[in-house]
């Protein structure tokens, strides 16, 4: 565990979800590196090897706990934070950066699929987010910043669990921030574009009915699917940084769009008639 602030040593505490890889991995660097300490979890803890070499890699080893974590098991929440304010005496900033991401066309999804979608992507922010704020109302401030996506302001087929996994984020966030602005709290979107993380590779599920074969979309998944990962993916670190930035920003907005596809992407849901929008992403897809 990594050392206490105390008075002599007043460093700041923060915490994130789904550290074990991709964007929590190396935004538990880079906070590490921004001299913040750092409690690093993850469902399981035995996929800590990546963050343990990037640490030592970075020279912060000293600066990262990690901790086993399972977003879903909200009970257990209440005591994960009590346990980290027991030991740091103070949680400044919380990252809720843990999800995957289901696919499949909406007609090949179960039920089940789209309520585990929910249930990691929404509800366990939501129930982190609770168990973290009685403490920083006590404290007078702090940092939330949630990691939504391009995909919570406009859906993309195929990832409709996962688009309202996020639009739903999108909207209880506005309101948390609502309320918590008069408490010195500040909450914030993060809404990266298509980076290359492991929600495309490891963290992906796709949808049974499309895995067994029996999909009626079998022919368009699988255009599609060659289609995307053809897409050129940016290094996720930008995103990293930038929510290390937003860590240390006394003032931060409401919602930060990291990437050019992801501001392209709203422009033209916001500009183009949705009769060209629609029809641009089929094309653009290889669903038409």
């Amino acid at each position: 565990m990594a050392e206490a602030p105390s008075r002599n040593n007043p460093e700041r505490v923060a915490v994130v979800t789904g550290a074990s890889s991709g964007i929590g991995l190396l935004t538990s660097i880079e906070l590490a590196k921004a001299k913040f300490h750092v409690i690093a979890s993850m469902r399981d803890i035995t996929r800590r090897s990546r963050l343990d070499e990037a640490a030592k890699s970075a020279g912060v080893t000293d600066r990262i706990d990690i901790r086993a974590l399972n977003v879903t098991n909200f009970e257990a929440m209440p005591e994960f934070v009590s346990q980290i304010i027991r030991d740091y005496k103070r949680i400044d900033v919380l990252i809720n950066n843990a999800g995957f991401a289901v696919a499949g066309f909406i007609e090949d999804l179960a039920l089940e699929e789209i309520r585990s979608q929910l249930e990691t992507n929404f509800f366990g922010h939501v129930a982190m987010t609770k168990a973290v704020l009685p403490f920083m109302r006590q404290q007078r401030s702090g940092h939330i910043i949630m990691l939504s996506s391009i995909g919570g302001l406009t859906a993309s087929p195929t990832l409709s669990s996962y688009s309202a996994s996020k639009f739903a984020l999108e909207g209880w966030t506005e309101a948390l921030r609502l309320e918590l602005n008069a408490l010195g709290i500040k909450v914030v979107l993060v809404e990266p574009g298509s980076f290359q993380t492991d929600i495309w590779t490891r963290n992906a599920e796709i949808a049974k009915k499309a895995r067994d074969g029996s999909s009626p979309n079998r022919e368009r998944g699988e255009r599609m699917r060659d289609r995307v990962q053809n897409l050129h993916k940016k290094d996720p670190i930008v995103v990293a940084r930038a929510i290390a930035g937003i860590a240390q920003d006394a003032n931060p907005k409401l919602r930060y769009l990291v990437g050019n596809d992801a501001r392209i992407q709203l422009w033209m849901k916001r500009v183009l008639p949705w009769k060209w929008h629609e029809k641009v992403i089929a094309r653009v897809l290889k669903i038409d």
